[in-house]
């Protein structure tokens, strides 16, 4: 592809940008972890939800839905569209107990639910696991996508294009040691509208390529348009449908959808100013993420299966088109907002990976009384530690969407704990700890002794039916033969996040001076109206871009009408008692 002096110009352009804002909150940075971590939990809900979006918003998600697409047709996104109910949920039953927590890592709150040798193993355990080799797949799959990108766009080897993306992870790393996590957020919304706007454009110039909406629906298979899967699917038989559906949303750990809030999701709900903006922040990002952003990827999946068929690796669909379409005084600005989603993940992923490393194990176990500016030091280096194991992982790597499905499988199961841990007082260490263990052994032991295969469609049914089953069973029994936590530990959570009564009866009675209703009908109906108004944006926007006109209206008209109910209620409980 061959750029113009405009193109270059864009990108130096975008490249400058970025290190201004690294280099303009270094100071402030520097001052503390809280700052360094969660900006002081002094975030407006605009720019924490504009940031969570802005992340998983990576270079390998368009890759990935068009890879999808590809095998599936639209109905291939429901791999993730049924986080759905799952992301509703952190917003009405978690978002506001998180921001209560006070503590600045999702690991942290470990030990203020347990006490213990457990739970300080629990937490350790948990930092580096997550912080290194959990967190550097998900970037060695961000970097996979990159490196995709880098050799079709610039028609360079695999090593040359891992070489260029070495040097954006080095900018990247640059700017979140720097900056911390006010850097990461103020060029997260900068990013996104790069992001957002040339995606569209995109889009717009790849349908117009191939004669227009009702051109290029004229040359599909019928079932490729379809939003829900035939019964004879094979992409996704209606098994595979039905976990996803059934079971994928609360049942597996998987990052950026973690059953109630997790990882940088919860980074950012710390990092909110109070309740109410942690809420918003997390319904804004649902919104956005689900309702917003799907369809110019969508579309231009769609061309590539028209213009680019039976391609070997359908995920460089998109790339292909993008080369083949958009003009050249815009390929520049579209490298540069590849680069934009590529380092706004990668920046968060380093921050919060970090985050464990330094807060949850470092300095819980290492050197517990260290000056702040010492743990910064330590952060930093952390960082560049995270991009160098990164880079490794990334020639181990072979389809981005595999390696969702690898993270789902082996977190199924462990969901159901992460839930109900903020709502029965019976849960324990060992509870978590049990379905860790279970859910990695079954989900291993299905793909190497039975020879399961996540990327088979069937396959990946049972493996997370059994997953879910015996790892749910496992941890219930632990849980029920083992002891609860201490009357102090249990008492002084509730104390702290007052989850309401029903399901802590044994503790509010000993506390019974704590107010707070906890989870209420109202927040049920909010959710429900949740995955109504983000489903009927999301289909009414698809179903109107594929000129179905009354359909689509009709569907978002159900949407708006959910979001007033949701708006009403909140209203109508006050913000007051909201955050109470």
């Amino acid at each position: 592809m061959q750029l113009t002096p405009l193109d270059w110009l864009w990108i130096a352009l975008y490249f400058a940008m970025n290190a201004a804002v690294g280099f303009y909150y270094r100071a402030r940075a520097g001052k503390s972890v809280d700052e360094f971590f969660l900006s002081g939990r002094n975030v407006p809900w605009w720019l924490a939800g504009t940031s969570m979006v802005a992340t998983t918003f990576a270079a390998d998600t368009p890759l990935a839905v068009t890879g999808m697409v590809a095998r599936g047709g639209i109905a291939g996104n429901w791999l993730w569209w049924s986080f759905v109910a799952g992301g509703m949920l952190t917003v009405f039953f978690y978002a506001r107990l998180w921001r209560r927590s006070g503590v600045m890592t999702d690991i942290e709150f470990t030990e203020i639910r347990y006490s213990g040798k457990p739970a300080a193993f629990l937490r350790g355990f948990r930092a580096l696991y997550l912080g290194i080799p959990i967190n550097c797949i998900v970037l060695g799959w961000v970097n996979l996508a990159m490196v995709k990108i880098l050799t079709l766009a610039l028609g360079v080897t695999r090593v040359e294009a891992l070489a260029i993306v070495l040097g954006l992870i080095a900018v990247t790393s640059l700017i979140s040691t720097l900056s911390g996590l006010w850097g990461v957020l103020v060029t997260d919304v900068l990013q996104f509208v790069i992001k957002m706007t040339m995606v569209i454009v995109l889009a717009v110039v790849a349908v117009d390529a191939v004669g227009g909406m009702a051109a290029l629906k004229s040359k599909l298979p019928g079932a490729s348009l379809n939003f829900f899967p035939e019964r004879a699917s094979l992409f996704m038989p209606m098994m595979t449908f039905f976990v996803y559906i059934s079971l994928n949303w609360w049942a597996s750990w998987y990052p950026g959808a973690e059953p109630g809030g997790g990882g940088y999701v919860a980074q950012r709900m710390f990092s909110a100013k109070d309740e109410k903006n942690s809420l918003l922040a997390t319904l804004w990002f649902n919104i956005a993420n689900f309702a917003l952003r799907p369809w110019p990827w969508i579309l231009v999946a769609l061309v590539s299966l028209v213009v680019f068929p039976n391609l070997q690796d359908p995920e460089s669909g998109y790339v292909r088109v993008m080369i083949a379409y958009l003009p050249p005084y815009l390929r520049g600005m579209m490298l540069a907002a590849f680069a934009a989603a590529y380092m706004s993940t990668i920046a968060t992923q380093l921050n919060w990976g970090a985050s464990y490393v330094v807060n949850d194990f470092y300095r819980r176990f290492v050197r517990k009384s260290a000056t702040d500016r010492h743990y910064v030091w330590i952060s930093r280096w952390t960082t560049i530690l995270l991009t160098i194991v990164s880079a490794v992982v990334t020639f181990y790597l072979g389809s981005i969407s595999g390696a969702w499905k690898m993270l789902l499988a082996t977190g199924a199961g462990t969901g159901s704990v992460l839930l109900l841990r903020w709502y029965w007082w019976r849960i324990n260490a060992w509870s978590e700890i049990s379905a860790m263990i279970a859910a990695a052994i079954v989900s291993i032991a299905l793909q190497t002794v039975w020879h399961m295969d996540t990327d088979k469609p069937l396959d990946f049914a049972w493996i997370m039916i059994l997953t879910v089953s015996i790892t749910t069973a496992v941890w219930l029994a632990v849980t029920l033969l083992t002891r609860p936590e201490s009357k102090e530990t249990l008492v002084s959570f509730y104390r702290r996040v007052r989850p309401g009564r029903a399901g802590w009866k044994p503790v509010s009675a000993m506390a019974p001076d704590v107010t707070g209703a906890g989870a209420t009908w109202s927040d049920a109906l909010d959710w429900i109206c949740g995955c109504a108004l983000i489903y009927g944006a999301l289909f009414g926007v698809g179903k109107i871009l594929l000129g179905e006109i009354g359909l689509g209206l009709a569907l978002l008209a159900m949407g708006t009408a959910a979001g007033a109910v949701i708006w009403f209620d909140l209203s109508r409980r006050g913000w007051e008692s909201v955050s109470q």
